[in-house]
């Protein structure tokens, strides 16, 4: 294992937590969304769409894992070492996504308190895909609350998880597989055939993120008591993975998530995780900031351990 490893994870965990997203500069994300969107616009049409959505994915998760696999390795190959570690840092930053989560998270608790219930929903609205127009202030809070955990495992561990086994490329390819579900997805007219290889391809490839999240969720708040409640609660939800991170979540904070809510214009009855239907408090960002924050440097470190050890044993 290269050592410049240790410095790839370390400095592109380090300018997530003091940037976040830059939103002016261009952003990794940003390109993945256009081409899912031309390749959607030119395939998804006609007969064969399930084929077609399935050669869509494959193409883009191919390209995604093969164009920085080139460039590090021509990069190396002709001595540029110093700009294979920054091109390195630089695609592994735009992986993450915890700053910016936890920023928007804030943003929705405080203009809720500030600004009132029609701005809360409308805020809350750029970082969920529910439809937020008839949500109350408690289920704009717990809505919040479930996309901060389970993009706690999307937007952090799972393309670190990825980098560890993969290097750069392995992350890169994560958030395109990741990007393809937050677009096509959905289980709507539209995106129903066409969209679900990519769905299915990101179930397996959040598998085990999701469950690494849940459990560091469990021991950072050393709430490991709750194992039962995990396994329990977590399986009830629609998603094999999503449910596992709101559990942990729902259970240290000893609150309910789930319940029915409208996607697209459709009713969806999702099942409640947890039981105590208690009233989220304001202050409780900071909890679950904080939480996710821990989680975050928790997992970053074990990452660094790992590649300590396999570079000197």
């Amino acid at each position: 294992m290269d050592v410049n490893q240790i410095y790839i994870v370390a400095f592109a965990f380090g300018l997530d937590v003091l940037l976040g997203d830059p939103r002016k500069l261009p952003h990794l994300i940003v390109g993945y969304g256009n081409s899912i969107a031309f390749g959607e616009k030119w395939l998804n049409r006609g007969s064969y769409k399930f084929l077609k959505g399935v050669l869509l994915t494959i193409v883009l998760v191919g390209v995604s894992f093969i164009t920085p696999y080139l460039i590090i390795k021509l990069l190396n190959a002709y001595d540029f070492e110093i700009s294979a570690l920054v091109f390195s840092i630089l695609m592994l930053f735009y992986c993450l996504a915890n700053k910016t989560l936890i920023k928007e998270g804030y943003a929705v608790f405080n203009i809720l308190k500030d600004e009132g219930l029609e701005a809360g929903r409308k805020r809350l609205s750029w970082i969920v895909g529910r439809e937020t127009n008839n949500l109350n202030e408690q289920q704009i809070r717990v809505a919040t609350f479930e996309t901060m955990s389970e993009n706690l495992s999307d937007g952090v561990i799972a393309p670190l998880f990825y980098f560890l086994i993969l290097g750069v490329p392995g992350a890169m390819a994560y958030k395109m597989i990741n990007t393809l579900d937050s677009m096509i997805g959905y289980k709507s007219d539209r995106y129903m055939q066409f969209g679900k290889f990519a769905a299915k391809l990101d179930d397996v490839a959040n598998y085990i993120p999701a469950r690494i999240t849940a459990l560091l969720i469990l021991v950072v708040q050393n709430k490991l008591s709750g194992l039962s409640f995990l396994f329990r609660e977590g399986k009830k939800h629609s998603s094999p993975n999503a449910g596992y991170p709101e559990a942990a979540l729902a259970y240290v904070l000893n609150c309910q998530f789930g319940g029915p809510n409208y996607y697209h214009g459709k009713l969806v009855k999702k099942p409640f995780i947890g039981t105590n239907n208690r009233e989220i408090k304001h202050e409780e960002i900071k909890t679950v900031s904080q939480i996710n924050y821990t989680v975050s440097i928790v997992f970053c470190l074990l990452i660094i351990g790992v590649l300590l050890l396999v570079q000197y044993v």
